[in-house]
């Protein structure tokens, strides 16, 4: 819902600052008054194309703010979400529009600088205008679906389709994946097979790294500590210290027998320092087979089995090298071969899915050609109930010789989608015999605008429309017509802001005095030139404005008469 509009400087407004009410809100005044001043500024703030020349004359700058109310869960609260734009549910929608004298502008969304592009795009699902071929939207074929479907309650028949076409697509992207790497498969099957083999081969175990690291650190030192042992052994002269001693052991009995025979007797100091130094001998030698006993017990202990650890590196140097060439961790070397496996056996059984995914599909195409089919029926028995309502709209709107139908054309099956398999479109003729075209083909802005106005009427029947769509706004939908026509037009635009919020244009009295806020429009010298204005009129005013639309510059009893019939009728 539009609650405010607020102008500075476009054209002959210096400042305005408009409420708007919701329902039918009539905007009147003469010619020239300014009118199309108002519309434009509600352009310009919703993104329309700005111009230096809407600037007023001595400004050096345009403004112009729109603030609405959105309703809970409207869906624009997303699109703003996705653009970054911080508004919550409840806190008006403020859009801005700044115009410069050297033709740029700048566009804001509650102070946030967004691009012209952005306000364009919260302006298309805020407005909806009809009237002089900018009847946005219903000229726009791409719409038509959805208003079709919309009206004729299709939407549960369009959900079941595009259900069913995301199940096919979905089966029919797996299958073209597959087939993609069933083609690929001979070189893969030789490389996979190559790489599984290598990894049977070297039968990596989980955390086998580091247990072998652990291994190789004991290994090492255990080996260092016996090169020690056997160093030490060396030194001490090992089996031959021992014969060495022996044989000096040998040789003091010798001397001691040798000493005796030279005549030295028992307690000789010779005899004593021999007997001490053969003790000393035995005791070395009994020492020194112990220590040698013990270094071979160490030895023995340290159980080193010889080339273990060269065993041990070259596991480690294989399980790398594999890791390096596979470019992941030793770690990995498990899980990879494991994957390679499974790799393996899904190509190996590829043709067997292949064959349920193209047994899956078939079915999948019977249940999606029979929802498009469903929503087909559908559709069609809406397009016939909307051609007639619409028909039924069109004498009354001074339309008699025009006619309106729902075109529902089947595509071929290859190009139908989520939304079905048909072209669905609006077409007009606007004379017996004449061919059928688009609501473009439409010459005359005045009906372009009432075919709109009958079309919104016809949907509003049967829940076409929302209290969440679009305010919408006429611009002279009456022109060119008087008396019942006016009057027809101005019932269905009281019907229509029932439902949505409505703002027309309009010189009929017949139309204005349907408003629910009547807001006139005049012109008048202010000193430094033309100024518009706007004031919203009380019942009496609005009473004296009908009375004027109807009888010109002097009003007559018979006009105020007539403005109240106009009123209570």
């Amino acid at each position: 819902m539009l609650t405010r509009l607020s102008i500075q400087d476009v054209v002959l407004v210096d400042r305005l600052d408009l409420d708007i009410r919701q329902g039918l809100s009539v905007l009147t005044g003469e010619t020239g008054a300014g009118k199309s001043i108002i519309l434009d500024s509600l352009g310009l703030a919703t993104g329309a194309r700005g111009d230096a020349g809407l600037i007023r004359a001595g400004a050096p700058q345009a403004s112009v703010t729109a603030e609405f109310d959105l309703a809970a869960g409207h869906p624009l609260y997303e699109f703003l979400e996705d653009k970054g734009l911080a508004v919550e549910p409840g806190e008006p929608l403020l859009l801005r529009r700044v115009v410069s004298r050297d033709g740029r502008s700048k566009a804001f969304v509650n102070d946030q600088s967004v691009s012209v592009s952005v306000l364009k795009a919260l302006g298309d699902g805020l407005l909806e205008v009809h009237g002089q071929h900018e009847t946005v939207g219903l000229l726009d074929p791409r719409t038509h679906g959805a208003m079709l479907d919309a009206y004729g309650g299709c939407e549960g028949a369009l959900a079941a389709t595009a259900a069913a076409f995301r199940t096919l697509k979905a089966l029919r992207d797996q299958y073209r994946d597959l087939k993609r790497q069933s083609d690929n498969a001979t070189a893969e099957i030789e490389e996979l097979t190559l790489r599984l083999q290598e990894l049977d081969r070297l039968n990596p175990l989980p955390d086998e790294e580091a247990q072998l690291a652990s291994d190789r650190a004991l290994l090492g030192a255990s080996e260092r500590a016996l090169e020690d042992i056997n160093e030490a052994r060396t030194t001490v002269g090992g089996d031959q210290l021992s014969q060495r001693l022996s044989k000096a052991f040998r040789a003091l009995d010798h001397a001691r027998t040798r000493a005796q025979q030279a005549g030295a007797g028992e307690g000789h100091a010779v005899l004593k320092a021999l007997s001490d130094a053969a003790e000393a001998l035995d005791r070395t030698l009994i020492a020194a087979d112990e220590a040698l006993a013990l270094m071979d017990a160490a030895a023995d202990a340290l159980d080193v089995e010889p080339g273990k650890l060269d065993r041990v590196e070259e596991r480690l140097f294989a399980l790398r090298a594999m890791a390096r060439k596979l470019n992941i961790l030793v770690e990995d070397l498990p899980k990879k071969r494991a994957e390679i496996a499974q790799s393996l056996g899904r190509i190996e059984d590829a043709d067997a899915e292949l064959k349920k995914l193209a047994a899956a599909i078939a079915a999948a195409e019977q249940a999606f050609y029979a929802a498009v089919e469903t929503l087909r029926q559908k559709r069609l028995a809406a397009g016939e109930a909307l051609s007639a309502a619409v028909m039924a709209e069109l004498v009354p709107l001074k339309l008699d010789k025009a006619a309106f139908r729902v075109a529902i054309r089947p595509l071929e099956p290859e190009k139908y989608g989520a939304a079905g398999g048909d072209v669905i479109t609006f077409e007009v003729r606007t004379n017996p015999g004449a061919d059928w075209g688009g609501m473009a083909a439409i010459a005359s802005g005045g009906e372009l605008a009432r075919f709109a106005l009958a079309l919104k009427a016809a949907l509003s029947t049967r829940g076409g429309e929302d209290a969440a769509g679009p305010v919408m706004i006429f611009d002279e939908v009456d022109q060119g017509v008087g008396g019942a026509v006016a009057d027809a037009v101005g019932l269905r635009l009281r019907k229509l802001a029932q439902r949505s919020q409505v703002i027309v244009v309009t010189h009929s009295p017949q139309v204005a005095a349907r408003g629910d806020q009547h807001l006139k429009v005049s012109k008048a010298d202010a000193g430094e030139g033309m100024r518009s204005r706007v004031v919203e009129l009380s019942k009496d005013e609005t009473l004296e404005e009908l009375a004027r639309m109807l009888s010109g510059a002097e009003i007559t009893p018979e006009a105020r008469a007539a403005a109240i019939a106009l009123v209570k009728g």
